[in-house]
């Protein structure tokens, strides 16, 4: 007679008829994965049919409100509202003149520019990576990117010759404004803030120049610092200069270099005027020259229409 402790002994199933535990787990466990199953179907299919209202309408989207944090209507008003209430949007104007943005009147040369700057941004900070400010080593940097780093030539080159298009640029961005008359009234200002700009922009030219402390970086810098000595009320070699206690121990040559000659010290006031400096500089007054832009009434451009008073009768011979 089996042993009950005490109790009737019962036959236990330990087993379902498939061979699965007894007492419904099989059934409850398939239960279970289904459920999961069917579920996680569902959330992928949400998940593309969000994805595909996205890709559609983006501005419909929460990540896209709250970034914005405007009720976007299909209306002109709500539009306006739009730029008008974002800092990013804002830079552009609600409404502009068509002739304005025409390709064959503005020759795309402020974008353009703007856009090789970014590059130049962009190229710079990898070639920060494998140079070091130093009269040691400095020029055996150069070497090493373009012998062992790979596609480091092409690297440094499209640097320089990105720095030489966007000098380019800039004067034939320059020279376009001045020939359409963009300089008057009302973005005097502005004019000045792209000269400010075109100056920055040799600046960069000119300190890149010594950072592959090369002869042609060296010689390049010395005559440019030596030209710097004649510059008035700054240098001593210049008008007025002598007057107000200018020497070669303290004038704008003397702080352009850290010293008397072009030495390590120079090398490293270029480096940091060049990538650090002047690219902040730059960028302030590029963000002041957008934002003018956008406030002195968008993109100058020829009139769309031509009222009856100015139009003046051919003189009579």
């Amino acid at each position: 007679m089996p042993e009950s402790n005490g109790h009737d002994a019962k036959p236990v199933s330990t087993g379902g008829t498939n061979g699965t535990p007894g007492n419904g787990n099989g059934n409850g466990h398939g239960s279970k994965v289904a459920t999961v199953v069917a579920g996680a179907k569902q959330v992928q299919a949400r998940a593309v049919e969000e994805i595909k209202e996205t890709i559609k309408a983006p501005e419909k989207t929460d990540v896209w409100k709250s970034i914005l944090r405007v009720k976007h209507d299909e209306t002109p008003r709500s539009r306006a509202l739009g730029v008008l209430s974002n800092v990013f949007l804002h830079l552009h104007p609600a409404k502009i003149n068509r002739d304005a943005v025409a390709y064959k009147y503005t020759w795309g040369m402020g974008g353009m520019t703007f856009y090789v700057y970014i590059t130049l941004v962009f190229t710079g900070t990898l070639l920060m990576f494998y140079y070091h400010p130093s009269k040691v080593v400095a020029f055996r940097d150069i070497l090493y990117l373009e012998s062992d780093v790979p596609f480091g030539k092409l690297l440094r080159n499209m640097h320089r010759w990105g720095a030489h298009l966007m000098v380019i640029m800039v004067e034939l961005h320059m020279f376009r404004v001045f020939l359409t008359g963009s300089y008057k009234k009302p973005r005097e200002f502005n004019w000045v803030v792209g000269v400010l700009l075109l100056v920055l922009t040799l600046l960069l030219s000119f300190t890149g120049y010594l950072l592959p402390d090369d002869q042609l970086g060296f010689w390049a810098v010395t005559v440019g610092t030596n030209m710097a000595r004649a510059t008035p009320l700054l240098g001593h070699a210049g008008p007025f200069g002598p007057q107000l206690g200018m020497t070669a121990f303290n004038d704008v040559r003397f702080g352009l270099l850290g010293g008397s000659i072009v030495d390590s010290n120079a090398l490293l006031r270029a480096y940091i005027w060049h990538c650090v400096a002047i690219p902040i500089i730059a960028s302030l007054f590029m963000i002041v020259h957008f934002w003018r832009v956008r406030k002195d009434g968008g993109i100058s451009g020829p009139a769309p229409v031509v009222l009856e008073s100015e139009i003046k009768e051919p003189r009579k011979v």
